[in-house]
């Protein structure tokens, strides 16, 4: 069998205080015809990076709501997430395709996981690329399958997509973070469109004292009483820390006492992340004031949430990013937060309004020396950031959502509770 993931619990009653009581009564009521239901999600990892982080709230909160839901982990040696990064990358754009040996690859680490699936679900959730063959695998499956796609499709390599699109005609619905992100290709099931979301109550998120930010700080040898700038992301080109070096040094120009943090997760299905580790401490040549850190040196979600409290601005400099979860982290701790325009970031962030987009490095390095300059302008537009977070990216909106495809896959009524959808094309 596939590795089960353990969630632990989470109680849907904790959340009322921050989700409206409207919402609270909506998930009660698209819950209750669906109890029972056995959900299934597939992933290729249990931790780092977004789907990993949205999944331990998700699925507790599923469960609390009376659904018989697990997580399972497919299995993958380093060919295979080779393959599959190369997938990834292609779909966000990248030039390179996939060779016949790949393909080979791909489809026999599809079926060796589908030889260990149970597929006695009413719904299986496959997210990303890493499993999308999986359904190919396993005819006869009473379930619903649903695509999760959590990456940015808007610019995709043709051939990758090309080569995904027919196991996606298969599925009997795809989830897409943005209208732009559905690609343009016939037969693909009916597309739903939301968001991600983060969970409030979470170590990542939860409330942290400005002291108690600082003491955790203070720990990896941060000069607690100077400003900081910090970056969280995997280590990954297309959120270009390579390009928050360079924003920072042209900060550090205008404010000589200014330090940098980059701090990440290595997960097991990015085999690329420990050589763009590498590059990026290179690339920071020996500077006593960029601090490059991850779980490894003991970097967890606790001390993440201290380094984005702590930071005079949060930095997202992403260059591709299919939604860009941290955005959203920074703003509910109402930090400045600078961002690429790209992407999911863009319906986070409304520019000079609830934080900074920008284009390149200058225009990072300038939207930091606004907020040192004015970080009383710059606070005041973080907390209007937060509420657009609490209103529309939390777990309780996107648990809610999850409902209401449920019952519109088993054919009940989901009157006054809908979500945007594309139609399906021939």
């Amino acid at each position: 069998m596939l590795q089960l993931v353990n969630v632990g619990h989470k109680a849907l009653r904790d959340y009322a205080t921050i989700a409206t009581r409207g919402l609270m009564d909506e998930i009660r009521r698209l819950a209750e015809p669906l109890e029972g239901k056995r959900v299934v999600h597939l992933s290729a990892t249990a931790f780092g990076g977004g789907v990993a982080e949205i999944n331990y709230t998700l699925i507790p909160l599923m469960q609390d709501a009376g659904l018989d839901v697990e997580w399972r982990i497919i299995r993958g040696q380093e060919e295979f997430f080779n393959v599959t990064k190369t997938i990834h990358n292609g779909l966000q754009g990248a030039p390179d395709g996939l060779t016949a040996a790949d393909k080979e690859i791909f489809l026999r680490y599809q079926e060796l996981n589908a030889a260990e699936f149970e597929d006695d679900a009413d719904f299986v959730i496959v997210h990303d690329p890493q499993p999308i063959g999986m359904i190919g695998c396993c005819p006869g499956s009473r379930a619903r399958w649903v695509w999760r796609c959590h990456i940015d499709l808007s610019t995709p390599n043709p051939d990758v997509l090309d080569y995904i699109v027919p196991s996606l005609r298969t599925y009997d619905a795809a989830i897409f973070h943005r209208r732009q992100y559905v690609p343009d290709a016939g037969g693909l099931p009916q597309a739903f469109i939301w968001p991600p979301a983060i969970d409030p109550l979470a170590p990542k998120n939860m409330a942290l004292s400005a002291e108690d930010a600082a003491y955790i700080v203070d720990q990896f040898g941060i000069d607690v009483d100077r400003p900081l700038l910090t970056q969280v992301s995997r280590f990954d080109p297309w959120k270009d820390p390579l390009g928050v070096i360079d924003a920072y040094r042209e900060v550090k120009r205008g404010a000589p006492e200014v330090q940098l943090a980059l701090v990440g997760s290595m997960a097991h299905d990015d085999p690329e992340g420990w050589d763009f580790y590498q590059s990026t401490v290179t690339y920071a040549e020996g500077d006593p004031d960029i601090y490059i850190l991850s779980n490894l040196n003991n970097v967890g979600s606790v001390e993440v949430n201290a380094f984005q409290v702590h930071s005079a601005a949060v930095l997202q400099k992403s260059i591709r990013e299919g939604f860009g979860l941290t955005v959203s982290e920074a703003l509910w701790k109402a930090r400045p937060t600078v961002a690429g325009r790209v992407g999911g970031i863009v319906d986070q962030i409304v520019d000079h309004e609830t934080g900074w987009l920008v284009d390149s490095p200058s225009d990072c390095a300038q939207a930091c020396l606004e907020i040192l300059a004015d970080p009383l302008t710059a606070r005041r537009m973080a907390l209007r950031g937060k509420e657009v977070v609490r209103r529309n990216f939390l777990t309780p909106r996107l648990l809610r959502d999850w409902l209401v495809l449920f019952n519109r896959l088993s054919g009940n009524d989901t009157a006054g509770a809908d979500v945007a959808t594309v139609a399906a094309t021939a």
